[in-house]
């Protein structure tokens, strides 16, 4: 399947020890990500429960919500795109695989090249921002009533997208083993 095309493959092929274990990098912030959640859905509830039945909502669950799901998507980049699950267009990715496997290592390689470079600009831009946020003191909520620090969540945006391009390219690295035949 074109999920498994994206997933390194098992076996003792150039690069894998240190795939392997940078894959687990990725899981393990996924893994945070999904506990973040559960913590998340906690909050949420103590906010409704205190609104509907004591009349005092938690304070600044809204500010708290915006900054996580950022922060959450962020942590999750790394693990979805090893586990091949970025959107791609997959009916013709297949057909070319099946068909061709070297001209399919090919494409995905510049898939993955094409994603290594964008997210690379991406990490550019985010880096900026968190140094912004942390000599000024950024913010959000109200002073007074809450307030909350958005550094931390820059700092998971940076991190995530450099972990992201990491991975870009150690699956781009592969793609040109089989791409070259190195692996069939």
């Amino acid at each position: 399947m074109a999920a498994d095309q994206d997933a390194p493959p098992s076996g003792g092929s150039w690069g894998r020890p240190l795939a392997g274990r940078f894959e687990r990098v990725g899981a393990a912030m996924s893994a945070l990500g999904t506990v973040w959640i559960f913590g998340l859905l906690i909050l949420v509830n103590a906010d409704v429960i205190g609104r509907d039945f004591l009349g005092k909502p938690v304070p600044g669950v809204p500010e708290l919500l915006g900054l996580s799901i950022v922060g959450i998507v962020y942590l999750q980049l790394p693990n979805t795109l090893w586990a091949g699950r970025f959107t791609r267009a997959e009916f013709l990715s297949d057909v070319i695989d099946r068909r061709w496997p070297r001209a399919g290592a090919g494409v995905r390689a510049f898939y993955h090249a094409l994603g290594a470079v964008l997210i690379g600009l991406l990490l550019a831009a985010l880096w900026p921002e968190l140094t912004r946020a942390w000599e000024l003191g950024d913010y959000v909520g109200a002073m007074g009533s809450f307030t909350a620090p958005t550094w931390p969540v820059r700092a998971i945006m940076v991190v995530g997208a450099a972990v992201t391009v990491i991975t870009y390219l150690l699956l781009l690295t592969i793609d040109l083993r089989d791409m070259l035949g190195a692996r069939r």
